[in-house]
């Protein structure tokens, strides 16, 4: 069990994120020293949301502090009010009646920054959590004093953990942590805190390098969106407008969630396979395989949000696959390897749909795209 000690005294070096920690002290169970380039302090955390588009908000957020060995210091949780429509409620069961007198994002905005100081942010999906957290920020008008993060799938991938999928609750399962409360940040956050110290702690015994990547605030928010880069649409000015609108389908109604599971088609025409190193581009095929951390709809609709085609199978026109399984026996799989059709994992995925390229004018969409969505099988997915 994980335990704070705010009261007792700093087992770590003090130096922040950018200075690595300097102690020669071996890692637990482990003749080696502690790596002299690991972070000096971690603030795990997680954020339940309206949803996962760029105007989506936060509801509540927790945050568990850990020193440089992954001991935990403190930990924090709050309620926010999004000022709008809860989303998915049957996920994270926070019902606009609760969120009624909690407080605002910019009231507690100070608090969460104290929490995340200094420190490297570490979440499942960090791209997701990261994100959301810094439009927050800029929609207050702040700054998140965040640099770095840590997703821990791309951390699990480094130690080579034998996991089902990159779900977080086979992550748990695989170090013993009961998970309480599913979908819930504080029980989420202190799962994923006792999932990390002993992943942490392999990778120093092993020597292996953190996967830790650089964070970017926001430094303008606008009505219409982040005021940086695209962030999953069109840049401002660009003269059309963001097609995360479409429809109204990412407008939320009191006591609702989505209108329809029905997806209208995509307005933009294909523009071929994606390729390494570039953007994604509006009119991409992308289809997804197997076991994802967040919820597969959610996923689909932030990729559809973007401009993005949501195809339900893989055929030689697919721009991309997206799967935390390469290896499965899917048949989407298997027709990816057979066809050629490039496949990401959900990270990676994440972070291309921070900034998508864009298409021409939009032209009315091929005959293969329908707005019906059929079901998949076991065997599909």
């Amino acid at each position: 069990m994980l335990e704070d000690r705010t009261t007792a005294p700093p087992t770590a070096p003090t130096a922040t994120s950018a200075t690595p920690a300097t102690t020669d002290a071996p890692a637990p169970g482990s003749e080696a020293p502690w790596p002299t380039a690991y972070p000096s302090g971690y603030a795990v955390v997680d954020v339940e949301t309206t949803g996962l588009s760029r105007d989506d908000r936060i509801i509540s957020a927790a945050v568990y502090r850990l020193d440089a060995l992954g001991e935990v210091e403190d930990h924090w949780y709050t309620l926010v009010n999004p000022q709008r429509d809860p989303g998915p409620v049957w996920i994270h069961g926070l019902t606009s009646d609760k969120l009624a007198d909690a407080p605002l994002f910019a009231d507690i905005a100070e608090e969460f920054a104290t929490r995340l100081a200094d420190r490297v942010l570490v979440a499942h999906n960090a791209v997701f959590d990261w994100s959301m957290i810094a439009r927050e920020y800029a929609r207050a008008e702040r700054t998140a004093p965040v640099r770095q993060r840590l997703c821990t799938i791309a951390l699990s991938k480094e130690l080579g953990l034998p996991l089902p999928n990159h779900k977080l609750e086979s992550l748990a399962a695989h170090f013993g942590v009961v998970q309480r409360q599913a979908h819930h940040a504080l029980d989420d956050a202190r799962v994923l805190a006792e999932a990390f110290r002993p992943s942490l702690r392999a990778a120093a015994s092993g020597g292996v390098r953190l996967p830790l990547l650089e964070c970017r605030p926001l430094t303008e928010w606008s009505d219409g969106g982040a005021r940086i880069g695209r962030q999953g649409g069109h840049s401002p000015g660009s003269g059309s407008p963001s097609y995360s609108g479409h429809s109204g389908y990412s407008s939320y109604q009191p006591g609702s969630w989505r209108a329809s599971r029905k997806r209208p088609a995509c307005p933009f025409p294909n523009p071929g396979r994606w390729e390494d190193g570039k953007p994604l581009k509006q009119g991409m095929r992308v289809a997804f395989s197997g076991d994802t951390s967040v919820d597969r709809e959610l996923l689909e609709d932030r990729a559809f949000e973007a401009g993005l085609h949501i195809a339900t199978s893989v055929s030689r026109l697919t721009s991309l696959l997206v799967t935390n399984d390469p290896d499965s026996g899917t048949s989407k799989t298997t027709k990816a390897r057979a066809y050629g059709t490039p496949v990401i994992d959900e990270a990676a995925f994440g972070q291309l749909l921070q900034d998508v390229a864009p298409a021409g004018t939009p032209a009315e969409a091929p005959a293969e795209t329908s707005s019906e969505t059929p079901a998949e099988t076991p065997a599909e997915r």
